[in-house]
């Protein structure tokens, strides 16, 4: 028997409500067209919104009965919010969340170096924004609760599985005892200790860091905007990294790194806490304010993969299939990334249109991108976190050289997540004009957004389906291109024609017509009237032409449902 916790978490500024659970007396068969996602944090609950958004309905299992505890995941990209919109669930977010662009590097009580997100007028949200997890989660579960094909079961935990080539079989411990949950498709979004994974006895590669951070949350009044400040080795904690953020609700977050020689177990003593916080205020010259202890925790950097995340009928997403350092804000921006891929993909396969094949090319995409991060990751974890002391040694030098000579600054590696290039993908077109075209707009690449003079974006109508994008004057589009997206959608493919009309005349054989002026089209897509771009449900560009090519969006899309097989690169 399973039982989770019943007793309300505690919190300054959150308010933790109790699910009832759910338990079945009898073995539970799901319908063939039925996906269970097993594990109800953020990249769970995203997966289950997307694919629901496909069409397909979700189970999906959460262990506890109420939503996590403290911060946690508390940085959401652009790219994320991009991912969370077409979830249905970002304007819920962004009534919350607090959005910012600069980051701060202090040493010795000066600024070293200031980072600025860039920025531009077609972002449809700020680069960064922070926003507590557990009021993440309770968005995204308001946003399940409106959709009529997602069930979520409370204080399911899943204790053991076994699959063949047709089925899933779970075992299911609730506070009731057990039952058997018999699904066609598992995705493991089972957290950082994965049961699912562990279980199957998978391993990851990559790295482990020394380094370990204490998460100490307080509510305190400090007048300061809402950016990040790192400060590097300061008087109380010297050689070491302390980072502040800013928190809805008057929530400041300090991660502050930990001496190797204290346990975990005593840096999370209260009156080791209250210390470090006291030291911290006493530094910043806010030692008079006071504050109250919400949260804490202790964390280390790790850079970790599977090599393979399609293992039969289960898949895994977030941290389930990697674990990433947090420097950077790479851990829940990956998992989103890694629920977007997977969604469409998985839906394909459910509703028929494509075969089970097609799942390779989640692996090859996505563990790419983790790999990817992976090398940029470990950059930024020698240098917030120092393995040696010759690391140190060198990352102080930087520091102090940067006070006085600005040449020295581009040595920090300050990269943040970014949306990984599907560049080498399987699916990627291989007969269109990409090699004649600008490399900013790449296959693999996300299609620029755009926005529109009444105030949308391009992503807002192209998030969810295929979408040929036709740059279009005198309100034409080439008659075979209609007549080949049509043959498409009577084979069930989601696909659309979105015509971007430079001279605003309306196409009216197109599914969505856009005014653009011919100065954005220019800067936003390199391309003249007559250029066609064809972008997967994800917003990634697949194949592009100069000119429509006839047949070539089918011949594209036959490489969907003939999907290559292919190692990660």
């Amino acid at each position: 028997m399973h039982f989770p916790e019943t007793q309300p978490r505690k919190s300054l500024y959150y308010s933790y409500e109790v699910y009832p659970y759910f338990h079945s007396h009898e073995d539970i068969v799901a319908d063939a067209d039925t996906v269970t996602v097993v594990g109800a944090g953020p990249i769970g609950m995203a997966n289950a919104l997307l694919l629901a958004k496909q069409g397909v309905k979700v189970i999906l299992l959460s262990s506890e009965q109420q939503l996590s505890e403290g911060s946690r995941a508390l940085v959401y990209t652009k790219r994320s919010m991009e991912i969370l919109q077409a979830a249905g669930a970002a304007k819920r977010i962004m009534s919350k969340a607090l959005p910012w662009t600069h980051g701060n590097s202090i040493y010795k009580g000066q600024v070293a170096f200031r980072m600025a997100s860039p920025t531009n007028e077609h972002d449809q949200f700020a680069p960064l924004n922070n926003l507590q997890q557990n009021w993440l989660e309770s968005f995204l579960l308001d946003t399940i609760k409106e959709q009529d094909n997602i069930e979520v079961r409370w204080g399911n935990k899943v204790v053991a599985h076994e699959q063949n080539n047709d089925k899933v079989t779970l075992t299911v411990h609730t506070p009731e005892g057990e039952y058997k949950h018999l699904t066609h498709w598992v995705v493991a979004a089972d957290g950082g200790r994965s049961p699912i994974r562990e279980s199957m006895k998978l391993r990851m590669e990559g790295a482990s860091y020394e380094g370990r951070f204490v998460i100490a949350d307080i509510r305190i009044k400090l007048d300061y905007p809402t950016e990040r400040l790192a400060f590097f080795s300061p008087e109380w904690n010297p050689g070491n990294t302390i980072l502040m953020h800013r928190e809805p609700s008057d929530i400041w977050r300090f991660d502050y790194q930990l001496d190797p020689n204290v346990s975990p177990e005593d840096a999370l003593k209260p009156e080791n806490l209250h210390k470090a916080v006291n030291d911290q205020l006493k530094m910043i010259g806010q030692d008079h304010l006071e504050w109250e202890m919400d949260w804490s925790t202790v964390y280390s950097a790790r850079a970790l993969t599977l090599d393979n995340y399609v293992h039969n009928r289960i898949m895994f997403v977030g941290d389930a299939a990697h674990l990433l350092p947090i420097f950077g804000v790479r851990g829940a921006n990956t998992g989103f990334q890694d629920a977007q891929d997977l969604s469409w993909k998985l839906a394909a396969v459910v509703k028929g249109w494509a075969p089970e094949k097609l799942l390779e090319s989640y692996t090859f995409d996505r563990v790419g991108a983790a790999r990817e991060i992976i090398a940029e990751a470990g950059k930024s974890t020698r240098f917030m976190a120092p393995p040696s002391d010759g690391f140190r040694l060198l990352r102080n030098a930087v520091l102090s050289l940067s006070l006085e000579h600005e040449f020295v600054r581009p040595l920090y590696h300050w990269r943040t997540s970014r949306p990984h290039a599907y560049t080498h993908s399987p699916l990627n077109s291989q007969n269109d004009d990409n090699a004649i075209m600008n490399e900013l707009t790449e296959n693999g690449a996300l299609i620029p957004n755009v926005k529109f003079a009444d105030g949308s974006f391009l992503y807002d109508s192209i998030s969810g389906k295929f979408s040929a994008v036709v740059l279009t004057q005198n309100g034409q589009v080439p008659a075979a291109l209609i007549a080949e997206i049509t043959a498409l959608k009577q084979q069930d493919i989601p696909v659309q024609v979105v015509a971007l009309a430079i001279d605003g005349q309306a196409v009216s054989e197109a599914d969505v017509t856009l005014t653009i002026n011919s100065e954005i089209a220019k800067e936003r897509f390199f391309a003249d009237a007559g250029a066609v771009y064809l972008v997967r449900p994800g917003h990634h560009i697949n194949g592009r032409w100069v000119n429509y090519r006839k047949n070539a969006i089918t011949e594209t899309l036959h490489q969907f449902t003939h999907a290559a097989e292919g190692v990660a690169a």
